[in-house]
């Protein structure tokens, strides 16, 4: 049986996560079905209405991205905001593995976070532990996820 994977991600503003996220992840928007100019388009054709007071799941305006060889990654708008620590996050490994030298992989994840910062995350904390060979970043995206840059 084949079977793909799709991360769903709650939030208050789709676009804003999912051009993050698409910079994150290096993702492609997913162009919209045949025969819609739009993803909002494509949603109205199934009958979803835009609500006066804001969108939510499944209406209009709500993206998606995909890099071919990862999950799918979907934002869904709700109401409610985020409320406590999530209890998954995204592991960006950027520095190359064990056998880059540690300030080889300092700088690509300094780097990738510097990038990160310019398109809206925040840094929580350096983990800088070089008796450990460890240099990673805690990272929070704009709507307050954390994730790490490894």
């Amino acid at each position: 049986m084949d079977m793909t994977l799709q991360l769903t991600i709650d939030c208050s503003g789709p676009q804003k996560m999912v051009a993050f996220w698409a910079e994150a992840l290096g993702y492609v928007l997913e162009p919209p079905p045949a025969g819609h100019a739009t993803w909002r388009a494509h949603w109205a054709a199934w009958g979803a209405r835009r609500r006066t007071s804001a969108r939510r799941r499944g209406c209009p305006g709500v993206d998606r991205r995909s890099l071919g060889t990862g999950p799918q990654v979907w934002f869904q708008e709700v109401p409610e905001p985020k409320a406590a620590k999530n209890r998954w996050h995204f592991d960006l490994k950027v520095g190359g593995g064990r056998d880059v030298p540690l300030d080889g992989r300092a700088q690509r994840v300094k780097a990738t976070a510097d990038r990160l910062v310019e398109a809206g995350a925040a840094v929580l904390r350096i983990k800088d532990e070089p008796d450990h060979g460890l240099y990673a970043a805690a990272m929070r995206d704009p709507e307050g996820n954390e994730f790490d840059i490894v």
